[in-house]
């Protein structure tokens, strides 16, 4: 089977969420012997780095950057208030982009086009127009409710009326987008649910998965104990907006019990902010060049989001390595996990205490914490199994096609 996949940023490097969903479908796909080209948009904050990329990865999906101009402009974004459309989306068009695909479609047949996120959905009539793949969307997340989310933790004033401006356009964008292709691959069985309730266009769910050899059993030789840490990209505002919130709320209240107690922050694009603030204990690490490493290193994941959705792809990666985490519901949300057992959930400062609190007082628990994590990701999130559900997947959207002509 040929692919072609159109990334909003670089799968490669695979730093964080995003591009590592990515790069795990492209690399299982090309595991399972199909082939797979790669045109993704390339912008000042997500470069494309091809100096990084392995020589062998490069000949395999012959990877293609185009230039796009993602920031953004206020007179543009004043502007779009009094448009209907997604400023989200609006973006993402680019009329050099659009020649290089249709270029790509004339030079080749593909079986399947993965347009990963809606913000690439722009381009579907130029799929059509050039080519007889089927059109499959890979839903990383439900864009919108993660907009929403912002805009209701957000107080009265202007920046609630833009957000709400921002969220109910790419909403109507990203439903109304829904019947254009052939089929969605969403990364959570919630979201699965949730799209189902808006279009008949087949949908599956395919989660993040790992290759497990790539985790070995870890081990706490090297770890903090005790230790909290978090591991995001922080130039996300949710990753943002959840931190800022536990600093101020929660972290107080877990130093006054625990002094002793250091909080580590890891992540790209650390925001001046918290460069220059100060929290007792609070360690500004920035951007890690191994975060298994780093995940190695400390003992407890903390992740407090208020607004998200889809998956994150942090959480699954430091429960395969065996690391306990406290998260808020919406962190959790799209893994299956059983609270207590493979997970502690907090939303309000004394719940993040008291999980806090139950780990550090009877750290054998936290240890089974973890180890249950490992065992649940292990069987959930085996790439491999997910991949072939997505080879499964692509293959009924074709016969379907072919049974109907």
């Amino acid at each position: 089977m040929n692919i072609l996949f159109l990334c909003n940023k670089p799968p490669y490097p695979a730093r964080e969420g995003g591009p590592i969903a990515m790069n795990m479908l492209i690399d299982g796909l090309l595991e399972q012997g199909h082939q797979v080209k790669v045109l993704t948009i390339s912008s000042y904050k997500y470069p494309f780095r091809p100096e990084l990329i392995p020589d062998d990865y490069m000949a395999a999906t012959c990877i293609e950057a185009v230039e796009v101009d993602l920031q953004i402009h206020p007179i543009k974004a004043f502007l779009n208030l009094f448009s209907k459309k997604s400023y989200h989306v609006e973006r993402f068009i680019s009329k050099t982009f659009r020649r290089r695909l249709i270029n790509i479609l004339q030079e080749q047949e593909f079986d399947i086009v993965q347009i990963e996120t809606i913000f690439l959905c722009p381009y579907i009539p130029d799929i059509r127009k050039h080519s007889r793949a089927h059109i499959v969307l890979r839903s990383h997340n439900i864009e919108h409710l993660i907009w929403k989310r912002l805009w209701g933790n957000t107080g009265a004033g202007l920046k609630k009326a833009y957000l709400k401006h921002l969220w109910t356009t790419l909403m109507r964008y990203e439903l109304g987008i829904l019947d254009k292709v052939d089929g969605i691959a969403a990364i959570t069985r919630k979201d699965a649910e949730f799209l189902r309730s808006f279009t008949q266009v087949p949908i599956v769910d395919i989660s993040y998965g790992i290759d497990s050899s790539h985790y070995p059993e870890p081990t706490f030789d090297n770890c903090e104990i005790p230790s909290l840490f978090h591991i995001g990209s922080m130039d996300w505002m949710p990753n943002q907006e959840g931190i800022k919130w536990f600093l101020s709320e929660a972290w107080p209240k877990v130093y006054e019990n625990f002094p002793f107690l250091k909080f580590y922050l890891a992540g790209r694009n650390m925001p001046e902010w918290l460069l220059n603030g100060f929290w007792p204990n609070v360690v500004v690490i920035g951007e890690v060049e191994d975060a298994r490493e780093f995940m190695l290193s400390k003992w407890i994941m903390v992740v407090p989001l208020l607004a998200g959705s889809g998956i994150r792809v942090k959480i699954i990666e430091a429960m395969a390595n065996a690391r306990p985490i406290i998260a808020s519901p919406i962190a959790a949300e799209g893994i299956e996990y059983t609270e207590g057992e493979n997970i502690l959930l907090a939303s309000t400062p004394d719940e993040y205490l008291e999980a806090i609190r139950k780990c550090i007082e009877n750290p054998e628990y936290a240890i089974q914490l973890g180890r249950n994590a490992r065992q649940l990701v292990l069987k959930e999130h085996d790439r491999r199994k997910l991949i072939t559900e997505l080879i499964h997947f692509y293959y009924s959207l074709i016969n379907h096609q072919q049974s109907q002509s």
